[in-house]
């Protein structure tokens, strides 16, 4: 299918790793021109240079970094069309989960939402007069199933989450009739470094559990969240629904939230 999105211009944040890289690879496939947004770059982002792609090195804890990172798509590129806020999960310098709603501070929350939703707030304020210019836009805000799952793990992210796909429906509500679709992706747990890394959350889990982190990966992780598909989502997944929605062939989707969670969310 062709997604439409030849020659438009897209600011995509998070963009190294993960979510991120798999949205930056598929807009670039989809002959978008991207500006990628993350603190530094990556084997994979390298991997994608070309003409087409703009790394802008930014840390999104700084609050001028989302204005200057859209000031420089449209220096590139001439505009802007689209906005992916992927950003979020642990803020820098910080592992997840917590274990308990006490084990957050007030900085702790102060991080959390200045990552997961000030960024992206900082963002759209940043992209919407642009877009305006150009008749219209798809902006694309990565949330999370715990937004809507609440939890005693990492209580201040699902409570960010929660800010963001309010944000999303008003946002929906007062520029979807001046051309501007926004909608959200929810991932439920996604194979990310988030989890991956070294010190991630399947290594803090498989310590508090005894077991290893592969097992947390493959067996204890996905029956721990009641996955009805048995495992974690791949990032490319969740990259090809949020192509959809900022494509043209999505035109008549706004104020909408796609959970790609492995059927995390059971809630009707």
């Amino acid at each position: 299918m062709d997604l439409k999105l030849s020659g438009r211009t897209a600011v995509v944040t998070g963009a190294s790793k993960g979510i991120g890289l798999a949205v930056t690879r598929t807009l670039l496939e989809e002959g978008a021109r991207v500006v990628a947004v993350s603190r530094k770059s990556s084997p994979g982002l390298d991997a994608l240079a070309g003409a087409g792609l703009v790394h802008f090195p930014a840390d999104l804890m700084d609050r001028e970094a989302p204005e200057q990172a859209v000031s420089r798509a449209v220096a590139e590129f001439g505009g802007l069309d689209i906005l992916v806020n992927n950003a979020g999960g642990p803020p820098p310098g910080v592992a997840l989960p917590r274990g308990s709603f006490l084990d957050a501070s007030d900085d702790d929350w102060r991080a959390m939402f200045e990552f997961n939703l000030f960024s992206a707030v900082r963002a759209v304020r940043a992209a919407i007069p642009r877009m305006l210019e150009r008749g219209g836009g798809a902006i694309v805000n990565v949330s999370s199933g715990n937004a809507r799952q609440p939890s005693q793990s990492n209580v201040d992210y699902g409570a960010a989450k929660a800010g963001m796909n309010n944000l999303t429906k008003a946002l929906s509500e007062e520029f979807g009739p001046r051309g501007i679709r926004v909608n959200t992706v929810s991932p439920g747990p996604v194979r990310t470094a988030w989890w991956t890394e070294e010190g991630g959350a399947a290594d803090i889990i498989a310590a508090g559990t005894g077991t290893d982190r592969d097992r947390v990966l493959d067996t204890l992780g996905p029956e721990m969240m009641s996955l009805t598909t048995g495992r974690f989502a791949d990032p490319q997944e969740i990259a090809d629904a949020v192509a959809l929605l900022v494509s043209p062939r999505s035109a008549s989707t706004t104020g909408a939230e796609f959970a790609v969670d492995s059927g995390f969310l059971k809630a009707v």
